[in-house]
C-alpha cells in the first residue's frame, strides 16, 4: 500500500491515530497550562501581598515583639545567609570530590556502588528526618540550638545534590578526550581534575547552585537545629533566626504586621530561589564537548 493511501483521510486506521495524536497533544497542552497558571497565580499572590512590605526597614530592623508595630527581617536574613553560606562552603568540595570518585572509580569497586546507593537514599529522604538526625546527634548532646546545627542539617541535604550532579556531568565527557589526555602521559588524577572536571565545570557549578536553591527554603530541619532568635545574632553557636522559620511563625500569628513580614519574607525566598535557578540554567549553561 502506498504512503498516500495510508495517510488518506478515508483510511479508518489513519483517522483513529490522528485523533489519538490530537487528543494527546491537547491533554499535554492542558496540563502544561494548568501548571503555568498555578505558578503565575502563586507569583502574583506573593507580589500583591509581599511588595507592600518591601521597605528599607525590612533589611535594617530586627523582627518585632508580639503586638508591636514596625520591625523587619534583618536578623532572619543575616541568619539565613550565614547558615546557607557555611553549608555551601562545606558541601561544595565534599560533593565535587565524591562525584569525581564515583565517576572515576564507580565501575571498579563496591564502595562506589554503596556510596551511590546511599546518595540516592539521601536525595529522597524527607528533610525533617535529617533535622531529627542532627538534633539527636548534635543538639541533644550540646544541649542548645545553634546556627552550626542548622548548617550541618542543610549540608546533609545539599551534599547529595552536588554529588549526583557532578557524577552525572563527568560521565558525559567523551572517552576520546580522556584517551587523548592519557596518551600524552597525564596521570589519572590530573585527567580527572584538569581535563574531565574542567570540561563540565559549568554543569558542576549548576549543580552547586541547585543545591543552594534546594536548602534556601528548607524549614523542617531548622526547627530542630537552629530554631530562631528574635534578636540579631552573628554567633553561630547560639540559636539563630532564619527566614523559613520566621515565615512559618509569622504567617500563623494573629498580628497584621507579622503576617505582612511573612509575605515579604516569602517573596524574598521565592525570588532568590527563582534567581538561582535562572542563573544556573542560563549563565552557567554549557554544552558537553564532542
Amino acid at each position: 500500500m502506498s504512503t498516500a493511501a495510508v495517510k488518506s483521510p478515508m483510511n479508518p486506521v489513519y483517522r483513529r491515530r490522528l485523533w489519538t495524536h490530537r487528543i494527546g497533544i491537547a491533554m499535554s497542552i492542558g496540563a502544561m497550562s494548568i501548571g503555568v497558571i498555578v505558578l503565575l497565580w502563586i507569583l502574583a499572590t506573593l507580589l500583591i501581598n509581599g511588595l507592600a512590605a518591601l521597605t528599607p526597614a525590612l533589611f535594617t530592623e530586627t523582627t518585632p515583639a508580639p503586638g508591636s508595630e514596625g520591625g523587619g527581617l534583618m536578623n532572619a536574613i543575616v541568619g539565613s545567609l550565614l547558615m546557607v553560606g557555611l553549608s555551601t562552603l562545606v558541601s561544595t568540595p565534599i560533593g565535587i570530590l565524591a562525584g569525581i570518585y564515583l565517576a572515576e572509580y564507580g565501575e571498579e569497586n563496591k564502595v562506589a556502588a554503596v556510596t551511590r546507593f546511599v546518595t540516592d537514599i539521601m536525595l529522597s529522604a524527607p528533610s525533617i528526618v535529617i533535622g531529627l538526625f542532627v538534633y539527636a546527634l548534635y543538639v541533644a548532646n550540646v544541649n542548645h540550638f545553634s546556627g552550626y546545627a542548622g548548617s550541618l542539617a542543610l549540608t546533609l541535604i545539599a551534599v547529595p545534590v552536588v554529588v549526583r550532579t557532578t557524577d552525572n556531568m563527568l560521565r558525559l565527557v567523551p572517552n576520546s578526550l580522556l584517551e587523548a589526555a592519557f596518551a600524552l602521559g597525564a596521570p589519572r588524577w590530573k585527567v580527572a581534575t584538569l581535563v574531565r572536571l574542567r570540561a563540565v565545570k559549568a554543569g558542576v557549578v549548576t549543580g552547586v547552585l541547585l543545591a543552594v536553591a534546594r536548602v534556601t527554603g528548607e524549614t523542617a530541619p531548622l526547627l530542630f537545629t537552629a530554631l530562631s532568635n528574635q534578636f540579631f545574632n552573628a554567633d553561630m553557636n547560639k540559636p539563630m533566626a532564619n527566614l523559613p522559620y520566621v515565615i512559618y511563625q509569622f504567617a500563623m500569628s494573629p498580628y497584621d504586621n507579622w503576617r505582612d513580614l511573612a509575605w515579604a519574607g516569602a517573596l524574598l525566598v521565592t525570588f532568590s530561589v527563582l534567581a538561582l535557578n535562572i542563573l544556573s540554567r542560563t549563565v552557567f549553561s554549557q554544552k558537553i564537548p564532542n
